[in-house]
Order: structure tokens, then C-alpha cells, then sequence
């Protein structure tokens, strides 16, 4: 029987109880499996609704056509959960009727009601539309209850006949494909978050590898969880011990009272594949492992004992975990800081900058819900980690550091989820060539470069910071702050005319304006102010202001609707220091709490940042360097954007034309095996399946053709002048080759320049493109390149012969949304260009957004899309028009990010069992 060409191997996926199953292709040898499923692991009950009968031959019967010779149409998946086959679905084509279906399922009655069936027709459903199957048929018995639930609940339109008794039920593949992609979303939503219950909610926990020597890795560990008063069962596990820390010790798991949910591995990397089995067999339902320096065969044995027992792992090179909810109040890493109960969920690969977070987190006073030191992933990931913060009920901000993404589309959906619902920050690792390099051989995974990253952070409306500092300096912000208006004007408000102003110049750098006061407001303020205040912007409060005047001020000025946020900025003075005048009081002796945020900055204070507490307990942020403050304010400031912004639609082109576009490809394909750059016939008919506005283009080959083409296309051209281009395969860059030729006028000219690339190229051009000479406008690039790891990147910025000089380009993950369209337009430094000044009018940023919208419909629709060119797009008032295009294709399966499955590391990859 033929392979299922989207699962080359097996993939496992989580049922909604969080048990890991493997879903794969059924085989000739899984005959005995399938017979046992529909025969002895099924009810009689079962059968009737499976066969519409109790025949004894059934089970025979359906085994013979599942797993019995060649049938290249039948498409037949099975589910198997620690070797055993708990369900099965298949498809075959209608005779008469490819694009139709009959669809048939089968669950053993122990694993019903597990999802096990949702599971495999999702996966069923992305088989058979890479097969061109656009519907299911199946017919099932009216009463048969669960099978009708499972339809409804499938998030793709059903369809019903009934008939004496039996249903008809018809469900097409290609309809409502957001309802579909957002339950499929809600499905593995709810299977993670069941999945990690034994990792962050554990009612026991054994330590393997609890050592009796003082200072050692598992001693540490099992002393922090029983000092932080762990509420579950806690076990040592020490072959070699009886007792550890004046606690008994077991030999082995099998020895414990009862299985552990959680175990925490601190043993040798030799021991961790038979440890982790060993966990496995006993019932231990998650791993987090300390153990570093794990070679890909004991990699892989972790990761096929993790999955095989429905295990979650953290880890391994994990600096632990810690959930601090008073139900658990589990701390169960080896850092040095002890970080506090509270509601900042912390995730980060790296064990040293979790100590450094975890240690700064705790001196600032913002306290964490739960930690998990990620290490080197092979399973728990931020993704994993920001579906369980989101309903947890107690995290209200989210800090990751992570170095390497598993699925980033998948990432950038969630996010863009729960970012509507908390703040979530980041620290932006790995920027510089040498910080990837780092970061790929500390991660064992391929890392981030910084354009794909920050196109992430923007579509998912995630904070990205630069350093740790940063970040802890913006989330004592967010943490204690309301957020600041979308426009992000701020008054600055000083006791001392020079601190004001590097104040001022502070928020500017960072992107904030500082608007002058309404005459009604500056008014006021100079009424209750000492004499010689400013009252414009920066306000100068002078120094002999009092704590009362000071308070005032910032009140009035939180008031007045023309501003988003107040920064304070205050130096001591010998006037009334330490007493009732001052200045320091007037922060602490108003609510924290107001319409915009407030902030402080101290330049006499040694903590970067900190908080001060006001008069209804609530925090007000303090900061040393108003830099710091300014930076904090204008993440803040992009927040509130992002939220003030609505979740679009999917953007749709004017013009797609699917099929055609995946022959041209196929074909291509077909030809060129390995891949490759497309001519420029081929070149124009891919980019015409979109609309997208190549201009006219002859082929030639030979002079008197290049003459024929001239003379036709020199009529349409700008001042009635065509363009000759040298082309011949694996042809990169046109201009750099010197085989352009652009404002050619007559029949002279154009011969010449023929005849000079014949020249020049002699044998090795395989043709010239003849086209009319564009008129002038803005040269923009936009194009596609396909990341490893993130998949298609849709591009834009400007373009012409100095794109790579000027480096003014912006990217989102495709697909596009119509936010997207806009916003990548607005934030290229060039948009004033785009958008039009006084006495210049904007380019058509209709036709602009079409061709976008174009290339991330292009860029979904074919896998196979390596890169896309359009440089120059030549922008102006009246349209937009491509001069020269180029596009690569390469050899590639379907890859669909949102189909639930487990990320298996490639340190961890192992053969098809």
C-alpha cells in the first residue's frame, strides 16, 4: 500500500487527555493490530454502529482491505499509544468522483471519548486535500451518537441526509478554513495544557539522582523543594543510599509508595535514556532533566521513552522549574535566587540567564507564578509554556528568553492570542552573527536571524528588548502601570532645569513626542507652582518646590486628556530634604495608580530600577537613567497600539489561481528535480496566476527578433524606448553582470546592444528580454524568501541597484493579514515617500496592498517557493509596475504549521519505527 506523501515518518500528537500518540500510515504489517481493533477491542455495540451490522467477518473484511495489497487511492492512518493500535481512519476516493471521499473511523472502546478519532481525521483531512480530495462522504447510523458529535465539533461545515434510518453525511475540506484552523487551535490548546498538569501542578515528585554529597545538583535541588514547603508527595531516589538529608531514600521508582507525576532527573548522561524508561514504565507522567551533554543516541532513547510513555519533558541542560502557587508552591531548580510567589509566568533556554532574571525579578519585588528553565528543548517550549499561562488563572505578564523557535507559526498564532489577554516580553538573543553562533551551538538548534524574529514579534504583538536589563525595566512598568495612550505624548516634569531636559531628549530618542501644554492647563499650573516655574514642556518646577505643589502638578497634568504619560524626574536638594517639602513625597503621597501611567527617575538611586510605594499600596516605577524610563514608556506606548488595533482577516488577493500555479510549479519541478530559477516566460506565467503587474515581456533569441520585439514594445515604453536583458540560467543579478541596456530609442541602438551582450556572453545567453523602458517613480523591492524554520517571510522595503546599501526593508510571516498591509508600509523609514509630503502625492498603496497580498497567497499556495524577487517595483500615483522579477523553486513537501503534532528536536530525530 502507498505512504501517506505528507507523514514520510510518524508523527505524534497529543489526545485531549494529553496522552502522546503516534499517528502514521497503516502497513501490511499491522494487519494483526487492525483485526484485533475492529474485533476483540470493540464492543458488539460498536461493530453494529461500525458495520451497520454484527457480521462475524467484519473485522476480517476490514483488516484484508486496510493493511492487504496495493491500493495507491486508499488513504489509512492508525493511532497507536505505547505500541497498541487505538484507532484508525481512512479515506478512498468515490469511484467516478475524485475529489469526493468515503470516510470511515474506527476507535477501540477503551480509548473513546480521548479524541483519538478527532485526531486522526484532522490529520485524514490534510492528507486528502494534498491528494485534491475537497469532500467526505460517510454514512453513518442515526443513533450513533458520538460519531455525530465529532462532526459537529470538527470545525468544518457538515452536511446531513437522512434516510431510513442512516445518515448521509457530507463535509467539505476547503470551506470555513478559519473556523476550522481556530478549532483544531482550541483542541491542541486544551491537550497541551492537560499535557503539562503533571509538570506544573504535580501532587508528587521523586528526585533521581538525590545525591548525599553536600553542593551536588540533586541534593540542591531536593533540598529547595522541601525548604519552599512543597504541598505533594516528595521522594528521593538514590540506589546507593538509604538516606539523603535526613529523609529516606529509595532504590528505584518502582520502590516509591506510589508514581510520581513529576520526576526531576539529576544523573549522568549515560543514565538518562534507562532512567527516563524506567519513569516511563513506572507511571511518571513528566520529566524535567538537569543532566547536560547528552549525545543524539541517548537523545533519541529520552525522547522515544518520553513519547512512547506520554511523558512531557523539560529539558535536558534544565535549570528546573519552579510553580509558585500556594496550592503547589513547588521550587524545583538549583539557581541561586529564591524567587517569590507571584504572577509573572518566566521562561528562558538558558539556566545563567534565568539566575540573572530570577535574581533581578526578586529585587525589583515582582514575583512569579511559575519558571521553567527550557534548556535544550527537546519538548516543553515557550509555545507549550504561553497556552498554560493564558488559563491558569494567575499570570498577568509573561517574560521569555528563547534562542531557537520549534514551530514559529504556530508560536506567532498563540501569541497573537494570548497577547491580547497579557503583556508578553522578550529578550531579542542572538542579533549579531556571533550571538547566533552562540546561541545555535548552546541550543543544539538552528538559530533566529534577526529580520524572521523581529516580523514574529511584530505580527504577535510580543515586546521584544534588547538586553535582560530591559526587559526587567519595561515589565516593572507594565506590571504596576496602566498603559499610556496610543500617541505617546508625554510631559516631563523636573525640579531641575538640566535633568528635564535629558529627560525630554530621553523620550525622544525613543520615539515620544512631548507636546506643548493647553493654555488652560499651562495656566493652572502656573498658578499653583512656584515663582520662575516653566510651564511649557519639560516643566521646571524649580527646586524650592514643595511635596503638596509637586503632587498637584503631576495631578493636573495626569488630567489633561492631551497627554499619555507623566515622567517625573527629581534630584535631592538641600531645601526641605528629608521633611514635610520634600519633592520625594509628592510620588509617594498620590495613588499609584492613575489615567496614564507615571513614572520616576532618580538619578541619585543605585537600583537601575525599582519601585516605590504610594499611598493605596500600589507601585510606582523608579528609574536611575531616564533612558531607561523612556524605553520602558515607549514599549508600553507599542502596546497600546497593538491592542488599540483589532485582529484582521486574512489578507485575500483580487486574484489567485490555485491550480495553475501549482502545475506551473509541478511541472518545473518535473523538469528541474533538483530544484531551481525559473526563465522568464515561466517567471511571467507563475506571477500572472496572482496578478501580479510584471510589466509586457517579449522572449527573443536572435537579432532579428530583438528588433521585431523593440519596435513593437519601443511604442509603449517611456519616451517611446525599449530595454534589452541579457538572460541565461542561474542569472542572480542582472545589473552586476552589466546585462541591462535601458533608454534604447532606435533600431541602431537596440542592434548595438544586442550585439554587444553577444559579444560579451557569447554562448552562455540563452535568450534576450525584450521590454517597453518604464516611466520613473519610487523603486521598491517586495518578495518572498523562505526560512528553514519560520517558513515564507513576505518582504518589502526600497529597491533599485542600492536595496542592500540602504537597507530599509520590513517582513511578516505569511500569510498576511490586512494589518499587515498597512503597517508594513508605515513602518519603513521611507513611508513618507510612500504615503506622499506637501507637494508630492502618495504611490498607489491599493495596487501596493494587491501586490502583497498576492505574494503571501503565492508564498501559502506552493511549498515549493524558495524566493521571489521583484526588484525594482516601480511606484507611482497611478500604479505600481515590476521591470524584473525572478523566482527559485526547490523540491518541497507540504508542510501545514497549525496540524497538531509534537516538535521533535533534530538532536533527538530518530528512523520510522
Amino acid at each position: 500500500m502507498s505512504t501517506v506523501q505528507y507523514l514520510p515518518h510518524a508523527v505524534e500528537a497529543l489526545l485531549a487527555d494529553g496522552t502522546t500518540a503516534t499517528i502514521r500510515p497503516l502497513r501490511p504489517g499491522d494487519h494483526a493490530a487492525v483485526l484485533d481493533l475492529h474485533g476483540e477491542r470493540m464492543s458488539e455495540g460498536s461493530r453494529r454502529l461500525r458495520f451497520f451490522g454484527a457480521s462475524r467477518r467484519a473485522p476480517q473484511l476490514a483488516a484484508d482491505r486496510l493493511c492487504g495489497g496495493h491500493q495507491p487511492e486508499l488513504l489509512a492512518l492508525g493511532a497507536w499509544v505505547d505500541g497498541e493500535l487505538v484507532g484508525e481512519a481512512d479515506c478512498e476516493p468515490v469511484e467516478g468522483h475524485p475529489e469526493t471521499a468515503e470516510l470511515a473511523l474506527a476507535v477501540a472502546d477503551a480509548w473513546q471519548h480521548r479524541g483519538a478519532g478527532t485526531l486522526l481525521i484532522e490529520h485524514l483531512v490534510h492528507a486528502a486535500r494534498e491528494r485534491g480530495i475537497a469532500t467526505f462522504e460517510a454514512d453513518t447510523l442515526a443513533d450513533n451518537r458520538a460519531v455525530h458529535r465529532l462532526f459537529t465539533d470538527l470545525g468544518l461545515p457538515v452536511h446531513r441526509r437522512f434516510e431510513q434510518g442512516e445518515v448521509r453525511v457530507l463535509v467539505p475540506l476547503n470551506e470555513e478554513a478559519e473556523h476550522y484552523q481556530e478549532a483544531v487551535e482550541q483542541r491542541g490548546r486544551a491537550a497541551d495544557v492537560a499535557s503539562l498538569a503533571a509538570l506544573l501542578r504535580p501532587r508528587s515528585v521523586a528526585v533521581v539522582g538525590a545525591s548525599r554529597r553536600p553542593g551536588s545538583v540533586g541534593q540542591a535541588v531536593l533540598l529547595k523543594i522541601r525548604g519552599n514547603g512543597f504541598t505533594g508527595d516528595l521522594w528521593a531516589v538514590n540506589p546507593y543510599a538509604e538516606r539523603i538529608a535526613d529523609a529516606p531514600a529509595y532504590p528505584s521508582l518502582a520502590a516509591l509508595p506510589a508514581a510520581p507525576d513529576l520526576a526531576v532527573l539529576a544523573v549522568p548522561a549515560a543514565v538518562v535514556p534507562g532512567a527516563a524508561e524506567e519513569c516511563g514504565v513506572a507511571g511518571v507522567r513528566a520529566l524535567v532533566v538537569l543532566t547536560a551533554g547528552l549525545d543524539a543516541d541517548q537523545a533519541r532513547q529520552l525522547m522515544h521513552a518520553c513519547r512512547r510513555h506520554s511523558m512531557r519533558l523539560v529539558g535536558p541542560n534544565s535549570l528546573g522549574i519552579a510553580q509558585l502557587d500556594p496550592a503547589v508552591r513547588l521550587d524545583a531548580e538549583f539557581g541561586g535566587a529564591a524567587a517569590r510567589p507571584g504572577t509573572a509566568g518566566v521562561a528562558v533556554q538558558s539556566g545563567g540567564v534565568g539566575i540573572a532574571l530570577l535574581g533581578q525579578l526578586a529585587r525589583l519585588g515582582i514575583g512569579v507564578s511559575s519558571f521553567v528553565s527550557l534548556g535544550d528543548k527537546y519538548d516543553v517550549s515557550g509555545n507549550d509554556l504561553l497556552q498554560w499561562w493564558e488559563g491558569d488563572g494567575r499570570t498577568d505578564l509573561a517574560l521569555l528568553h528563547l534562542e531557537s523557535f520549534g514551530n514559529p507559526r504556530a508560536f506567532s498564532r498563540t501569541a497573537r492570542r494570548v497577547t491580547r489577554r497579557l503583556p508578553v516580553l522578550t529578550v531579542d538573543a542572538g542579533r549579531s552573527a556571533a550571538g547566533r553562533r552562540g546561541a545555535a551551538s548552546h541550543t543544539a538548534a538552528a538559530a533566529t536571524p534577526t529580520v524572521t524574529r523581529e516580523a514574529l514579534f511584530r505580527q504577535a504583538g510580543i515586546t521584544a528588548t534588547r538586553s535582560i536589563a530591559e526587559l526587567v525595566e519595561t515589565a516593572a512598568l507594565l506590571h504596576a502601570q496602566p498603559l499610556p495612550g496610543t500617541r505617546g505624548a508625554v510631559a516631563v516634569v523636573s525640579n531641575a532645569g538640566g535633568i528635564g531636559i535629558l529627560a525630554a531628549d530621553a523620550c525622544a530618542d525613543a520615539g515620544l513626542s512631548l507636546p506643548e501644554l493647553p493654555a488652560a492647563t499651562a495656566a493652572e499650573l502656573r498658578e499653583l507652582l512656584p515663582d520662575g516655574a516653566g510651564v511649557s514642556n519639560p516643566v521646571d518646577t524649580t527646586a524650592s518646590v514643595a511635596a503638596a505643589e509637586l503632587a498637584r502638578c503631576i495631578r493636573v497634568l495626569t488630567k489633561c486628556r492631551s497627554i499619555d504619560a507623566v515622567l517625573v524626574s527629581i534630584v535631592p536638594t538641600a531645601l526641605g530634604a528629608g521633611g514635610e517639602q520634600d519633592p520625594h513625597r509628592a510620588l509617594r503621597s498620590e495613588p499609584a495608580r492613575r489615567r496614564v501611567p507615571v513614572l520616576a527617575v532618580l538619578p541619585d538611586q543605585e537600583a537601575p530600577v525599582r519601585y516605590l510605594t504610594c499611598t493605596d499600596g500600589d507601585r510606582l516605577p523608579a528609574y536611575a537613567d531616564p533612558a531607561s524610563a523612556a524605553r520602558a514608556l515607549a514599549h508600553a506606548r507599542d502596546r497600546a497600539r497593538w491592542l488599540a488595533e483589532p485582529p484582521t482577516a486574512a489578507a485575500v488577493p483580487d486574484t489567485a489561481d490555485t491550480a495553475v500555479a501549482r502545475h506551473l510549479a509541478a511541472a518545473f519541478l518535473t523538469d528541474y528535480p533538483r530544484g531551481g530559477w525559473l526563465d522568464p516566460k515561466q517567471t511571467a506565467d507563475l506571477l500572472d496566476c496572482y496578478d501580479l503587474p510584471l510589466t509586457t515581456s517579449i522572449w527573443t533569441r536572435g537579432e532579428h527578433d530583438v528588433l521585431l520585439a523593440a519596435r513593437t514594445l519601443g511604442q509603449l515604453g517611456h519616451e517611446g524606448k525599449s530595454v534589452l536583458k541579457a538572460y541565461w540560467p542561474d542569472q542572480l543579478h542582472k545589473s552586476a553582470a552589466d546585462a541591462v541596456r535601458t533608454g534604447l530609442g532606435g533600431t541602431d541602438e537596440v542592434r548595438a546592444a544586442y550585439r554587444e551582450f553577444e559579444a560579451r556572453f557569447g554562448e552562455s545567453m540563452a535568450g534576450v528580454v525584450v521590454q517597453p523602458m518604464a516611466a520613473p517613480g519610487l523603486e521598491l523591492l517586495a518578495g518572498v524568501v523562505q526560512d528553514q524554520v519560520f517558513g515564507p517571510l513576505v518582504m518589502l522595503g526600497l529597491g533599485g541597484t542600492a536595496t542592500d546599501l540602504l537597507d530599509d526593508r520590513t517582513a511578516r510571516l505569511a500569510p498576511l493579514t490586512e494589518r499587515d498591509l498597512t503597517t508594513m508600509v508605515t513602518e519603513l523609514r521611507s513611508a513618507p515617500l510612500l504615503l506622499g509630503r506637501p507637494g508630492t502625492p502618495p504611490v498607489d498603496l491599493t495596487a501596493l496592498r494587491r501586490v502583497l497580498a498576492g505574494l503571501s497567497r503565492l508564498a501559502t499556495d506552493l511549498p515549493q517557493l524558495a524566493e521571489v524577487d521583484l526588484n525594482p517595483l516601480i511606484a507611482r500615483p497611478g500604479g505600481l509596475l515590476c521591470v524584473d522579477a525572478r523566482v527559485r523553486l526547490e523540491p518541497r513537501p507540504a508542510f501545514d504549521p497549525y496540524l497538531r503534532r509534537l516538535r521533535r528536536p533534530a538532536a533527538a530525530q530518530e528512523r520510522e519505527p
